[in-house]
């Protein structure tokens, strides 16, 4: 689920916070890094009960609709999506519930507001209009519709983005990831298997998280040193009128080229250059661009790569 990007991300993320907060040491930036890093699980996890909680709600309204004996369209659409076999299959899965119960996981059910939103904006998209007039639907039109359901209803939802938000900062930022994983998986189910829903797992040994804790130290441990390498590239820019970001991206990518001997160059280069279009302002691209291409340059003329393998360069 977590990819290199990712982990180049929450390494710059900790750098700012490293920068613009006082008094915080590099061990303790260090462990905010791994802390947020393994709460990509719980995001993962958080977003995956959803469902349960909207199963739950789905099951209170049509006892209260029975108990009252009111029969309108909403109960017939509550009644319908209850009989989705997938939004079964999340709802009672053992391994799920089981960490739901374990991780302090977001209690969806009391979310009834939001929860109900959700619902009548899916009720009343086309897609489960001509879910609707389905007599029988099979495994891949259940499928289709949770898939739908939280690709073009939940994922948007403006409450659930200022509400993850709230709850964990660095949230944020991990949302793109894991509702892509998220999504993927939901389409990989096979109700008859419990196997089919994977739980990614990130400890403290993972090759991944050991590349991220490295570069983040390093990053911080040689910012003198990776300062001094910006200086003179610039020509144009007084080193104080640089945004604060993209001196981040700069010092973090010199600190890869510099420092990680089997990570290829033209990799670094595209990482960062991806990462600024995201993070930084409008015309960090180019300035990006232009400061790490001369700086591979100068490296590789100097011989200061240190590049292990063929092609690394």
């Amino acid at each position: 689920m977590v990819t290199r990007r990712h982990i180049r991300i929450k390494v710059l993320q900790s750098v700012y916070s490293y920068k613009v907060a006082e008094k915080k040491g590099i061990a303790n930036e260090v462990q905010f890094f791994k802390e947020s890093t393994f709460k990509i699980t719980d995001l993962y996890l958080s977003l995956l009960s959803l469902f349960g909680g909207l199963n739950d709600f789905i099951q209170e309204q049509l006892i209260t609709y029975r108990t009252n004996r009111i029969e309108d369209n909403f109960s017939k659409d509550l009644k319908r999506l209850s009989e989705n076999q997938v939004m079964q299959f999340l709802h009672s899965h053992p391994v799920l519930k089981k960490h739901i119960k374990n991780k302090k996981i977001i209690r969806w059910e009391v979310e009834f507001i939001f929860l109900k939103d959700l619902l009548h904006t899916l009720f009343a998209s086309s897609f489960f209009e001509s879910y609707r007039l389905e007599a029988n639907p099979s495994i891949k039109q259940d499928i289709d519709l949770v898939v739908y359901f939280f690709k073009e209803v939940i994922a948007p939802a403006d409450y659930l983005y200022d509400y993850l938000e709230e709850k964990q900062l660095t949230w944020i930022d991990d949302l793109p990831v894991v509702n892509t994983y998220l999504i993927k998986n939901l389409k990989q189910i096979d109700i008859d298997d419990p196997f089919s829903l994977h739980f990614p797992e990130l400890h403290n040994a993972t090759e991944d998280l050991l590349f991220g804790v490295e570069l983040l130290e390093k990053t911080l441990q040689n910012d003198t040193d990776l300062q001094s390498e910006i200086e003179g590239k610039t020509p144009n820019w007084d080193p104080d009128r640089i945004a604060l970001m993209d001196r981040i991206i700069l010092k973090t990518a010199i600190a890869e080229l510099l420092y990680f001997p089997l990570i290829p160059s033209k990799v670094t280069l595209n990482e960062y250059l991806e990462i600024a279009k995201d993070y930084s302002t409008p015309k960090s691209f180019h300035f990006v661009n232009g400061v790490l291409d001369k700086l591979v340059r100068e490296f590789s003329a100097e011989n200061r790569l240190n590049k292990k393998g063929r092609g690394l360069l």
